[in-house]
C-alpha cells in the first residue's frame, strides 16, 4: 500500500483481490461465457496431460485456487500412486506457515538421501500454492478425498516470494503457472518472478507456463468487464479487503466504478477503479492520505499478452531451456513447457 498507492497513478497488487470472496467470484469469472482464458487453457492441458505430467514425481501449483483446472492432469498424474505407507500420507489441511516455501513437517529437504526403499513406496506429491487460505484449505481436502494415494501438502505463501527449495525430489518437479497470471507483471516484476521461480528451482526440473495470446482488443475487453458484472464486483471487493486489512477512512466502494481497457502500446488489459465523484482517504496507521478527483482512477491489474513464442526468449533468459509451446485451436491461449538449465 505504501508503496502503490501514492504512487501515480496509485496501484494496487492484485493479491489484495483474494480474501475468500475474492478467490470464490474469480472461479465465477473463469465459468463465465466471455472469459476464454480458462477454456482454452483446459482443451490444451486435456490433449497435452500426458506430455506436460511426462515423469514428474512432484506437482507444485502456483496460485492454485480451486485446482479445478488441474484435474486433468491429476489424472495423469496420480495414476502412477501406489499405496501409501502407513501414517505416510500428509494430512490434507496441513499447511506451511504464510510466506513459506515448503510445508511445516515435509519431508527431508531438497537434496537430502531418502531412506532405504523410500522411494519404491513414495507416492506422488502435489503442493497447491495459494494465499487465500480458506480457499486452499478446502481444495486440498477435496483433492485428498479424490485421489486417495495421492499426497497433498498446501502451502500458504504468497507466489512472487517464494524461498528455499520447493518440496520434492530435485530434478523430479513440475511448477505449474496457469491462468495467464504471467501476464499480470509489469516487465520489471515479470523479470523478478522468473529469477526467484529459478532459485527455487533445481537442474532437470520442468516449468509449464499459461499464457495469453494477443487478440481482438473487443473480446479482450470484454472478458474483463463481463455483462453480468461478476468482474466489476471482483473489482470492486478488492476495496473491501483493503478497508478489512488496514485502518482506512473515507474508502467506499461507493464512490468507484469498474473498467477495463486495452492498452495497445503495452500489449496489456488494464483494470481501474474510477472514482465517480471527489474522494479523500485517510490511512491512520500509514499516517498518509490520498485524494482522488472525479475520474482519477486506481489501477488494480494490468494482464500483459504476448505473440506466440515471445516469451520463449525472456524464459531462456532466466535459466529455462526452450521446450514446446502448445496452443489452443482458436490460436486464443498458449502453454511453454520449459527446463531448468
Amino acid at each position: 500500500m505504501r508503496e502503490g498507492f501514492f504512487s501515480d497513478p496509485p496501484t494496487v497488487p492484485p493479491r489484495w483481490f483474494h480474501d475468500e470472496k475474492g478467490s470464490l467470484l474469480f472461479d465465477r469469472i473463469t465459468r463465465l461465457a466471455e472469459y476464454y482464458p480458462t477454456r482454452a487453457e483446459a482443451e490444451i492441458l486435456r490433449s497435452r496431460a500426458v506430455d506436460i505430467v511426462g515423469d514428474a514425481t512432484t506437482m507444485v501449483e502456483l496460485g492454485a485456487g480451486t485446482c479445478e483446472k488441474t484435474r486433468v492432469l491429476l489424472d495423469v498424474f496420480s495414476r502412477r500412486t501406489t499405496a501409501p505407507p502407513a501414517g505416510a500420507a500428509a494430512p490434507a489441511g496441513a499447511v506451511a506457515p504464510a510466506g513459506a516455501a515448503a510445508p511445516a513437517g515435509a519431508a527431508a529437504p531438497a537434496g537430502a538421501a531418502p531412506p532405504a526403499g523410500a522411494a519404491a513406496e513414495a507416492s506422488p506429491l502435489f503442493v497447491p500454492v495459494d494465499i487465500s487460505t480458506e480457499m486452499l484449505f478446502d481444495s486440498a481436502r477435496a483433492l485428498a478425498a479424490e485421489y486417495p494415494g495421492l499426497r497433498v501438502e498446501p502451502v500458504v505463501a504468497d507466489l512472487t516470494a517464494l524461498d528455499g527449495p520447493l518440496p520434492g525430489e530435485p530434478g523430479g518437479r513440475l511448477v505449474l503457472f496457469l491462468g495467464g497470471t504471467v501476464g499480470n507483471f509489469s516487465e520489471a516484476q515479470r523479470a523478478d518472478f522468473l529469477d526467484m521461480l529459478r532459485g527455487v528451482m533445481d537442474p532437470g526440473d520442468r516449468l509449464g507456463l499459461g499464457f495469453d495470446l494477443v487478440k481482438d482488443p473487443a473480446r479482450l475487453v470484454a472478458a474483463y468487464n463481463d455483462a453480468d458484472g461478476v468482474t466489476a464486483e471482483f473489482n470492486l471487493n478488492m476495496l473491501d479487503v483493503i478497508s478489512r486489512t488496514v485502518e482506512a477512512r473515507g474508502l467506499d466502494r461507493r464512490d468507484f466504478r469498474h473498467e477495463a481497457v486495452w492498452n495497445a502500446e503495452e500489449s496489456r488489459i488494464e483494470m481501474w477503479l474510477r472514482a465517480i465523484r471527489d474522494v479523500r482517504i485517510d490511512f491512520p496507521t500509514l499516517g498518509r492520505s490520498r485524494t482522488l478527483d472525479v475520474g482519477a482512477g486506481i489501477r488494480t491489474e494490468i494482464a500483459r499478452k504476448f505473440e506466440p513464442y515471445a516469451l520463449m526468449d525472456e524464459l531462456a533468459g532466466h535459466g529455462f531451456l526452450r521446450g514446446p509451446v502448445w496452443t489452443d485451436d482458436a490460436g486464443d491461449f498458449g502453454l511453454a513447457l520449459v527446463v531448468v538449465d
